[in-house]
């Protein structure tokens, strides 16, 4: 049998994490072998993976990617608080979005990113879930801006696209990119502007919007002015470029877009908050 040191072991964690007594159980099975050791603690660790799912995974945090002109944002999940808050559980969320954005992957159920998260579960020991996935593409006309709130309970992400790509490169179009999306992480907007709002969900908001002017008795002309003044009044609420700016709410976005000059359009943006589906 191989001698074990203190050494040997404390390397062994360093790089699995794992802790002291299964490492030197490993090191002791592999026979002092150092790369068939960290096989050993993997293999076990995904075994014992497999028994805990199923466990509820309540906590977590938002990992963002981004590499200017393309980012991808995940939102994943723990048993509890203080692993959230652990710095592995940090390390691996951050991986596992970075491996997404490398590798184009678009759903949370794709193997790599499931390979690594097991990976994670191995080493943390408690349950693990990528609950949502979401990647938004640019080209070299656009940059993409973060912002991640409370340490990685929401994250936001804000697509900004120009005809002159020089304009992207302005510190102020930044700057509004930045507070555009602390604005998203600040109030969750349904959709970008009233071009997207579904139009379902608009039918329904007209509907009960027409049966509350009815109940006045006005006129119909007068009710379609009531009618189209709450719907008006419905897409400040909700629609992003309509909703009044978080930095100054004397104007709306898509007004502070258009104060910071050029021909800068906010063209997509995400939102994601740890459990919130």
């Amino acid at each position: 049998m191989a001698d074990i040191k203190p050494a040997d072991v404390k390397k062994l964690r360093d790089a699995t994490a794992a802790g002291m007594k299964d490492c030197k159980e490993a090191l002791i099975e592999a026979n002092g072998d150092f790369d068939e050791a960290q096989k050993i603690l993997r293999k076990k660790g995904l075994a014992a993976a497999g028994k805990r799912s199923g466990r509820a995974t309540n906590e977590g945090a938002i990992f963002i990617a981004n590499n200017g002109s393309k980012a991808a944002m995940l939102e994943m999940t723990c048993e509890t608080h203080f692993v959230a808050q652990n710095d592995i559980f940090k390390k691996y969320g951050q991986e596992i979005v970075e491996l997404a954005l490398a590798e184009g992957c678009t759903d949370p159920a794709d193997q790599l990113l499931q390979d690594k998260l097991k990976e994670a579960i191995s080493i943390i020991k408690e349950n693990m879930l990528i609950k949502k996935l979401t990647v938004i593409e640019g080209d070299a006309d656009s940059i993409i801006v973060e912002y991640s709130h409370d340490g990685g309970s929401i994250g936001a992400l804000v697509k900004l696209s120009a005809a002159d790509a020089a304009e992207l490169a302005k510190d102020e179009v930044k700057q509004f990119g930045f507070d555009a999306a602390l604005h998203i992480a600040a109030f969750n907007p349904l959709y970008l502007d009233t071009n997207s709002v579904d139009e379902k969900y608009e039918a329904v908001q007209i509907d009960v919007f027409t049966t509350q002017a009815e109940k006045t008795g006005k006129p119909a002309n007068i009710i379609e002015g009531i009618v189209k003044g709450k719907l008006n009044k419905h897409y400040k609420e909700i629609c992003l470029l309509k909703q009044d700016f978080v930095k100054d709410d004397k104007m709306s976005v898509e007004q502070a877009l258009k104060a910071v000059g050029g021909d800068i359009k906010l063209t997509d943006y995400a939102y994601m908050k740890v459990g919130q589906e």
